[in-house]
């Protein structure tokens, strides 16, 4: 019998998750100004357009301030009640932001209905200085959350928003120049719909990638077919069963299983193949591992999950 487990995954992801609360930090105060200066300005201008761009921005500083909270939650010592640790909280906080997004999406939509028959008129000048602040306030923050945001689905998730808040603030400053030069006040209706259309695919795909994870999903690209098949291939592994693979947080992926030998079989070398074969070609670093004879194995197949 003989059990195996790597801590890689694990220690990297404390490790990358140090290097991303500063930057949180800043871009979350950043991104706190800015949205009430929009807000402020929107309201007092009657745009949609910048009170759409404010939204956003307010979801911005949300992700940003739950994605600081999940990650310094996250790298807290694993308490005996939670073996796990606090990982989930950083997938809980990508959901979290996606559905903050569909919510405002949805409520821009809606105002833009009635503005398009009756479109009120929009203080253009006030509109484009605010939306150039806000440009210069996102890009800032896009800088600072690039580089984690390949390699954490929380810090991806608040990219993601401040991604869509810049191009929204572009729209803003496009839609507020046409107002003050030509005087068509439709065009604000139209950045606010546009703004709202192109952050929601974005926001399903966030939130699909979150459900995946909290469903225990494999991660994608792992053929689990495949992965049973490699391990029954070892050498002395007769049979692979109770295997589970999944993903833990953003850059953990977990294995579990149980690998059937012969009884003269080498298990500590069986053990160290598989973790190899793990590891190399799939890239799961953590896994626990059992194997055991064939007589062992019998009680397992008489489990009903």
């Amino acid at each position: 019998m003989g059990h195996g487990h790597g801590h890689g995954s694990a220690a990297d992801a404390i490790s990358a998750s140090g290097r991303y609360v500063r930057r949180l930090a800043a871009s979350f105060a950043i991104l706190l100004a800015f949205f009430l200066l929009e807000a402020l300005v929107g309201f007092l201008t009657s745009s949609l357009a910048l009170l759409s761009d404010a939204g956003h921005m307010l979801t911005d500083v949300l992700g940003v301030g739950m994605a600081l909270a999940a990650i310094t939650a996250a790298r807290r010592p694993t308490e005996s009640k939670r073996t796990f640790g606090l990982y989930r909280m950083e997938v809980l906080a990508a959901l979290a932001n996606a559905v903050l997004l569909f919510g405002v999406a949805g409520y821009i939509l809606y105002e833009s209905a009635a503005r398009f028959l009756e479109p009120p008129q929009v203080a253009g000048v006030p509109m484009m200085l605010t939306a150039l602040a806000g440009l210069a306030a996102n890009l800032v923050v896009f800088a600072l959350l690039r580089q984690g945001a390949n390699e954490s689905l929380n810090v991806r998730g608040a990219y993601l928003e401040v991604l869509a808040d810049t191009i929204g603030s572009v729209g803003v400053l496009v839609g507020g120049l046409v107002s003050w030069a030509f005087g068509w006040y439709l065009a604000d209706p139209i950045v606010a719909v546009a703004v709202g259309l192109f952050v929601l695919p974005r926001t399903w795909k966030l939130a699909r990638q979150a459900l995946r994870i909290l469903v225990q999903q494999a991660p994608e690209g792992v053929d689990v077919v495949q992965l049973r098949a490699d391990l029954a291939a070892l050498p002395s592994v007769t049979e692979v069963h109770d295997l589970h693979v999944w993903t833990l947080t953003s850059g953990m992926e977990v294995a579990s299983a149980h690998l059937t030998t012969a009884s003269s079989a080498d298990h500590s070398g069986v053990l160290v193949a598989a973790q190899r074969l793990l590891s190399e070609r799939y890239r799961i670093d953590h896994a626990t591992l059992q194997v055991e004879p064939a007589e062992c194995a019998k009680r397992c197949q008489a489990l009903t999950w």
